[in-house]
């Protein structure tokens, strides 16, 4: 998909529809993950095959098939060095982010933690995992795969981040489920993190 003429910040999204019939109204929030200056557009898109939905069709697509891309939207932005705490495919609106400081050279001081069930669902864990190489502190936790090995087994909740998060005076970039994003804002601000310093998607 070419990027030509399309502009967003990392950690924008869209709505995006599939130009076929049945699907054209059908607006559905994907983030961004590429970075502006490439070629092309790029999403990174968990596909579900349980039913029969949007991601599951996506996967189906062939080279040629339309896509409707609408104006970039997003309150995930960038706002200085801190942490990245996701459940999921939350996680996705902070790949162009850590990929925009990869590029520019500026991942020390940025840690990334993330939530899923099994190691299985974890996204991009071998490109995370190099930019740990070049000074991002990366953080896995698992919450139904006890057998896997070199993670945490823990929810990430106020006792989590109580034990795992040494400075609250830093920037916190939250996106996951909402229920858990509402209870890690009001974790966080219980443990002394400032509102203003928070940011997640409204």
């Amino acid at each position: 998909m070419s990027a030509d003429g399309y502009r967003f910040e990392p950690g924008q999204a869209t709505d995006l529809s599939i130009d076929r019939d049945g699907y054209r109204t059908r607006k559905n929030p994907f983030t961004f993950t590429g970075l502006a200056e490439w070629a092309e557009l790029e999403f990174t898109i968990k596909s579900y095959f349980d039913h029969d939905g949007v991601t599951r069709a996506l996967w189906e697509l062939s080279p040629g098939d339309h896509l409707i891309l609408r104006d970039p939207w997003g309150t995930i932005t960038y706002k200085g060095s801190g942490t990245f705490i996701a459940g999921g495919a939350g996680v996705t609106p902070f790949i162009a982010i850590l990929r925009r400081l990869r590029a520019d050279g500026r991942l020390a001081g940025h840690r990334l933690i993330v939530s899923n069930r099994t190691a299985g669902d974890i996204i991009l864990r071998d490109e995370f995992e190099a930019m740990a190489g070049e000074g991002l502190e990366v953080t896995w936790t698992l919450t139904d795969d006890a057998s896997a090995a070199g993670v945490l087994h823990e929810r990430i909740d106020a006792a989590f981040l109580g034990q795992h998060v040494r400075d609250m005076a830093q920037n916190f970039y939250l996106c996951g489920p909402d229920p858990m994003v509402k209870d890690l804002r009001a974790a966080l601000e219980g443990l002394g993190a400032s509102a203003d310093a928070v940011t997640w998607e409204k």
